[in-house]
């Protein structure tokens, strides 16, 4: 192997430390999920002298469920006691995973850079995080977590992160995206209000301190719309076509918790390693592509494939 292994172990302690904070971020996403189950609230609502029991959403829809009965005030108090011990859970929940925030912080367990992680929770925490995957440099912070190991910066360096856009599930995205935000950028906005769209190069938008985000998708099919921006706003993402993202569209997912310089944590969902390796490998031949990333392609490559022999062998059967 070309890179260099030298102190990729981490160190022991924030090897624990992880586990302990991953087991508590994942039960922390499982009750959230949970928690969905009683969104909204229930009211009686008297209508000509008469009491209904009536289901609200979060948005303000209303459903009746029948008049006042047995039936319905057994339904009404399961409801209610089943939202408050959901709502409790997920409030310690979220007091322990915010205790592992500062742990993490001060036994260094993260690196993943804190703009790309906020950008991660942004898209989980307005359900938009299904419709994307990380691709590119990234994706590498997910490897090393699940591997233990602590790639150098000479490979994990990058002031940009790529969203894999999945074309197949635009109607429904666009659906999701207007229930959060008037357009992507808007909603990218509300993680660093300075993102801006670069005007010659609108699958990317940039904030103050130079960092990008790009969105892609795969070389459209027959009766695959091209160009597609992300919303009606004039202002908004055009997505890009990008070689070979098909590939990466269609590759097993792989999904780990990552950790911030801050210690912060977010689940990432990228692609199947050993897919990074085989396309990292094609990227670092490409001939018109810059040779000091077709150089780094190549050490990325080449860092994965041990990683998956040496640590994550179960994910080669």
């Amino acid at each position: 192997m070309q890179f260099n292994l030298e102190n990729i172990e981490i160190d022991p302690d924030a090897a624990r430390q992880y586990i302990d904070a991953r087991s508590a971020f994942t039960e922390l996403e499982r009750t959230q999920k949970n928690a969905l189950q009683v969104r909204g609230g229930m009211v009686w609502k008297t209508v000509d002298d008469k009491e209904y029991l009536i289901r609200t959403s979060p948005t303000g829809a209303q459903k009746g469920l029948g008049r006042r009965s047995a039936e319905t005030e057994a339904i009404y108090q399961s409801f209610k006691e089943k939202k408050q011990a959901m709502d409790e859970r997920v409030s310690s929940l979220k007091t322990r995973v915010a205790k592992h925030k500062r742990m993490n912080r001060a036994l260094r367990v993260g690196r993943m850079p804190n703009i790309a992680l906020a950008i991660l929770n942004r898209l989980a925490n307005a359900g938009l995080d299904t419709y994307f995957r990380v691709v590119g440099t990234h994706a590498l912070y997910a490897y090393e977590a699940a591997g233990g190991v602590s790639f150098s910066s000479e490979i994990t360096s990058t002031r940009d992160i790529d969203l894999l856009w999945d074309t197949r599930k635009r109607v429904v995205f666009s659906q999701r995206l207007a229930q959060d935000s008037p357009s992507m950028l808007a909603a990218l906005q509300k993680v660093d209000k300075t993102f801006q769209i670069i005007e010659d190069q609108k699958y990317t938008a940039i904030n103050k301190d130079g960092f990008e985000v790009d969105i892609i998708r795969r070389f459209a099919p027959e009766g695959d719309p091209h160009p597609i921006r992300l919303s009606d706003a004039l202002d908004d993402f055009w997505v890009v076509q990008a070689k070979r993202a098909g590939d990466l569209a269609n590759a097993p997912e792989f999904s780990e918790i990552v950790v911030a310089e801050g210690g912060a944590m977010a689940r990432m969902t990228t692609i199947h390693p050993a897919v990074f390796v085989s396309f990292k490998r094609w990227m670092s031949k490409e001939p018109d592509r810059d040779p000091l990333k077709r150089r780094r392609d190549a050490l990325q490559a080449d860092a994965v494939e041990w990683l998956l022999h040496e640590r994550l062998p179960h994910l080669l059967t």
